[in-house]
């Protein structure tokens, strides 16, 4: 009787959390479906009193707001996918491969997660500079490719994965190409998907970097683009709701598609140390 008690306090907080969460994006939500009108009324209504389309309407018929979207899911998609494989060969060398250094590296590696990320940024920018990425899509997709939270979270998932299945692979002749491509890969998968969760999410929803390696419009992200809608006289909220609705999609559907597999790496990842 008691554990059913504290299951359904632990319920009902969880619920409360989650509403408490999903009540500002709801908002919002509705709220790109409402004139400026309504959206200002001195009355506010959380449901459009008349429903209307003109705001997304607007958005797609003016502006660059699909070369917008495509720049961020290009960005995006591809940051996601070289963060997957050097997070994921730099965790498997940290987790399975015994050499001299490899405690104080990871350390190293850890300790710069304390540090903020404005201290790399003037470095990062000449580097960009240097090789001529300035103001191109490479500039925004190639410096965070390999974060140490990254690293930090495939190196504890693959601390989980024996290692005599290893072992054996070896002694039975494979290569380390082959072990890892054909043992260490298919049993990371929770943890490749959580990396690839956080990556996009990270990528998609980036706006400090690209403002400061990107000048062009045509090569504004979809954050770019939504900030530049606040003007020197006036902001246009009814266009920025919609566009804001747009740029939550990608983040639910990648979520849907991996959430069971982000549960499992999450807490999976945390098990060993």
């Amino acid at each position: 009787m008691r554990n059913r008690k504290q299951i359904i306090i632990a319920q009902t907080i969880s619920t409360l959390v989650v509403i408490i969460f999903l009540v500002p994006v709801i908002y919002t939500i509705l709220s790109s479906f409402k004139g400026m009108a309504e959206l200002f009324s001195t009355s506010p209504t959380f449901f459009p009193r008349q429903w209307t389309l003109a705001n997304y309407i607007h958005v797609l018929s003016t502006g660059r707001y699909g070369r917008y979207i495509l720049n961020s899911l290009i960005v995006a998609t591809t940051s996601t996918i070289i963060a997957i494989v050097i997070n994921t060969m730099s965790g498997y060398a940290l987790a399975k491969f015994k050499f001299k250094g490899s405690t104080v590296i990871m350390i190293v590696i850890l300790s710069t997660i304390m540090l903020p990320l404005e201290i790399f940024m003037a470095p990062i920018f000449k580097i960009i500079t240097f090789f001529g990425l300035y103001d191109s899509l490479w500039a925004i997709i190639i410096p965070p490719a390999a974060t140490p939270t990254g690293i930090f979270l495939m190196r504890q998932y693959l601390l989980t994965i024996p290692d005599d299945i290893i072992c054996s692979a070896r002694i039975d002749g494979a290569s380390e190409w082959q072990i890892f491509t054909r043992i260490i890969l298919p049993n990371a998968k929770p943890a490749i998907a959580t990396l690839a969760i956080f990556s996009f999410m990270w990528r998609w929803n980036d706006y400090i970097w690209p403002l400061i390696s990107i000048y062009s419009p045509e090569k504004y992200t979809l954050q770019l683009a939504i900030a530049n809608l606040t003007g020197e006289f006036g902001t246009d909220y009814t266009s920025a709701l919609a566009i804001s609705v747009f740029s939550m999609i990608p983040m639910l559907i990648i979520f849907i598609i991996f959430q069971k597999q982000f549960v499992q790496g999450t807490v999976e990842s945390g098990m060993k140390g």
